[in-house]
Formats: C-alpha cells, sequence, structure tokens
C-alpha cells in the first residue's frame, strides 16, 4: 500500500487536518466558479513551491500523477467537440490544478487526522440512521485507494518500457484493468475479514 501522508515534514504538515480540508473546499470551490487563468497559474506556483520543498521526494511524487495526463486530454477533447478550445483548455487546467491541491492535502495529513475530521463532520448522519463511521472508512478507502491506481499504471509501464523500449500508449489499458480488479478483489477480502474479526470481538463482549 502506498504512503499518503509523507515526512520529512513542511509547514502544511503543522497545520490541523480540519483547516486544511477547509482550505481545500474553499480552493475547489473558487476554482471551479472561475475562468481566471491568472488565478490557477496561482494555484500552479502555490503547489509548484510546496512540491519543491520537498525535494527529490516532491518530484517523485509528481510522477505519480503522470497517468492522469491521458485522462485530461481526453477531457480537452470532449470540451473541445462539446465548447471551444477555450473552455477545453480551461477544463483541464481546473482540474489538474485542484488535483495537485487535493495531493498537497493528503501528503501532509495522516489518514488517521482526515478520518477522524470525516467523523466529526458526519456524525449527524447517526440520526438518519447511517453509519458515520462506515462513510469515513469509505472515503478514506477511496483516499488510499486512487494512488495505488496510479502506482499501479506507473509499474506496467516501467515494465512496457523495459520489455519494448517503446511507450506502451492505451495497450496497457487491459493488464492495467486486470491489476486494478485483483487488488479491488483483495481489498474485498480484507475488509471481509475485518468485519468477521469485529463481529466475533462483539459477540465475545455480550456474552455474560
Amino acid at each position: 500500500m502506498i504512503a499518503l501522508y509523507h515526512a520529512p515534514p513542511i509547514w502544511l504538515h503543522a497545520l490541523p487536518a480540519g483547516v486544511k480540508l477547509l482550505a481545500l473546499s474553499a480552493a475547489t470551490w473558487t476554482l471551479f466558479a472561475s475562468q481566471s487563468l491568472w488565478l490557477f497559474a496561482a494555484a500552479f506556483g502555490f503547489a509548484g513551491i510546496n512540491y519543491a520543498l520537498l525535494g527529490k521526494a516532491g518530484l517523485r511524487r509528481l510522477t505519480l500523477l503522470r497517468p492522469l495526463i491521458p485522462l485530461l486530454a481526453i477531457i480537452m477533447v470532449f470540451q473541445y467537440f462539446a465548447a471551444d478550445a477555450h473552455s477545453a483548455l480551461i477544463s483541464a487546467v481546473r482540474l489538474l490544478a485542484m488535483i495537485l491541491l487535493a495531493d498537497l492535502v493528503t501528503l501532509s495529513t495522516p489518514l488517521q487526522a482526515m478520518i477522524d475530521v470525516l467523523n466529526r463532520l458526519l456524525r449527524p448522519l447517526s440520526f438518519l440512521g447511517i453509519r458515520h463511521d462506515t462513510v469515513s472508512l469509505a472515503i478514506a478507502l477511496v483516499i488510499r485507494f486512487v494512488p495505488l491506481v496510479l502506482e499501479s499504471w506507473r509499474r506496467c509501464e516501467d515494465a512496457w518500457r523495459a520489455r519494448t523500449g517503446t511507450s506502451p500508449g492505451l495497450r496497457l489499458v487491459r493488464p492495467f484493468l486486470a491489476d486494478v480488479m485483483r487488488m479491488s478483489s483483495q481489498f474485498e477480502q480484507a475488509l471481509d475479514a475485518r468485519r468477521a474479526g469485529l463481529s466475533a470481538h462483539e459477540k465475545r463482549d455480550r456474552k455474560p
């Protein structure tokens, strides 16, 4: 499993998880509502400075996002035909800026701290009969699974280049999807085992 939290720390590590998540939400809504390239440039500048503070580790972190490039290209093509070239560029730049800012939060925040914040925010769901801790766990799993999927693509790409010396392009889609399905199955088995263990523990606690 890829660790999202990164040390050594930078100044972002010292901020509380709630503050960073609130700032990320505000930044995301601002970028989503904006068409200003200057604002996007400021977001990229902020992200670039903080990745640079991480040194070589920051550069390695950015390489994990490389598999997103084909996705951004597809979004640009769709937006180009649905609207125009300017809208296509704005959509891709906006999404990339959001991803970089979100990654800064995940790399500077322990996962348990994020789960604790989500538990507090989602606690009102318990009044509706929804287990907020289950929802928080689901969100945490998504956060953990995304970089794992990106790392899987990078491994497939590196293996292809090592064997052929060429760029794989879309030929990696089939083995990549097979690898993702395998990881999903492992996640499911781990959750089932954890659920079974918790159920057995609860039964023992109920015994007089």
